[in-house]
């Protein structure tokens, strides 16, 4: 068994005993409290564990053993290896979270070929024969239960930090113990403010792009990259994982390096599939995208080759939930043939080459590098 599906059994692991342990303190409220429970263990079946992955090979970019088949190791080792689990399991539930919320955001219907948390409640509104409107049940169910998950993440960060200090004594190693575990504070901390203002800044982005200049859009757009994914789907999993076990400034500085510009080609990567992915792979309907009006860097570079004319009438379909089927092939042969599509891919191999560039260059692990750069081709040529 490799150490990346090690881990992923182990956080798999992780999330099934943590929602099923908590149940229990939730139907001793309200029996029908288990549906948070259903709901949450639902959508966390699902997911490619990236950021699990990422943070455990940020960890190992700095660590000289594999402790996850390490029968002999120290207390403390022990101790860490079981933090870095927790660790990556509560960046599963925070992504989970921050699903939930964007799709209510962008009043998605499904997500991993599943309905929506806010769908499922609207649902169940149905199925009960309450009163008002599904639809409000539903948002207001799912944003709870979106902080409910996010409360869990960090329940789960707090037992990792307590892992991590773990053994008895005092002494330089329980000083670099605490100074580990700060940072690793200090950087979710980071992490959690980069996205929630990320996504801020998405929703302006829908909003305000009419009383902007035609100049900005595309760094706006870029911006929205960063804050809204990049960072949190990998740059920061990497220095999380490094954190934990106390990397140096230029370790932290390399995953930086590297972790950015992939982070970048991966929410490239996902631009073009929320307008081209087949719903049977990605688990969303093909175009979903456009009907939600996002405006990313591919509109972006799309408006840029139109006329006036074109611009306008593209304009008045983007962002409409209403497009039909037809009208979803226009924007898409529209995106297409104005070769922003093409542009997009170059920017992806672009960001994807500085970051393995990056790579090479960094006083990283060499076992580790090499695992990293073959999860760089992943999620940058990934279908899903």
């Amino acid at each position: 068994m490799t150490e990346s599906t090690h881990l992923t059994k182990l956080v798999d692991s992780n999330i099934a005993n943590f929602i099923t342990e908590r149940e229990p303190i939730l139907v001793s409220i309200a029996s029908e409290l288990a549906t948070f429970a259903d709901f949450s263990r639902d959508l966390l079946s699902g997911g490619k564990r990236f950021r699990a992955q990422f943070c455990y090979w940020g960890w190992r970019s700095v660590s000289d053993a594999d402790f996850a088949a390490d029968r002999g190791a120290s207390e403390r080792a022990e101790n860490e290896f079981a933090a870095l689990v927790e660790l990556c399991t509560g960046l599963e539930f925070f992504h989970a979270a921050a699903l939930v919320h964007d799709d209510i955001i962008d009043k998605s219907d499904t997500r991993r070929g599943r309905p929506a948390a806010h769908r499922r409640f609207e649902e169940l509104h149905r199925e009960r024969g309450f009163t008002g409107q599904a639809s409000d049940f539903g948002t207001s169910s799912a944003i709870l239960m979106g902080d409910l998950l996010l409360a869990w993440s960090e329940e789960l960060v707090g037992q990792a930090l307590h892992e991590l200090g773990g053994g008895d004594g005092v002494g330089a190693v329980e000083a670099a113990a605490a100074r580990a575990s700060t940072a690793t504070r200090l950087e979710f901390n980071r992490m959690r403010t980069e996205v929630t203002v990320g996504q801020y800044l998405d929703i302006l982005e829908e909003n305000a792009w009419p009383v902007l200049a035609e100049g900005e859009l595309l760094s706006r757009a870029e911006r929205v990259i960063v804050y809204k994914s990049a960072k949190y789907s990998v740059e920061a999993p990497l220095v999380l994982g490094a954190r934990l076990h106390g990397a140096k400034s230029a370790q932290i500085g390399a995953l930086r390096a590297f972790g950015l510009p992939l982070g970048i080609a991966f929410q490239l990567r996902d631009d073009l599939l929320g307008v081209f992915g087949d719903a049977e792979r990605t688990g969303k309907p093909s175009g979903d995208d456009l009907r939600e009006g996002k405006r990313t860097v591919l509109i972006a570079l799309t408006r840029q080759t139109l006329s006036s004319s074109s611009k306008r009438i593209f304009d008045e379909l983007l962002g409409d939930p209403d497009l039909g089927p037809e009208q979803i092939s226009m924007l898409q042969a529209t995106i297409s043939d104005s070769g922003a599509a093409d542009r997009v891919e170059e920017l992806i191999t672009q960001h994807a080459e500085d970051a393995l560039h990056a790579l090479a260059a960094s006083p990283l692990a060499e076992p580790a590098k090499l695992q990293l750069a073959a999860l760089a081709t992943r999620i940058t040529q990934r279908d899903t």
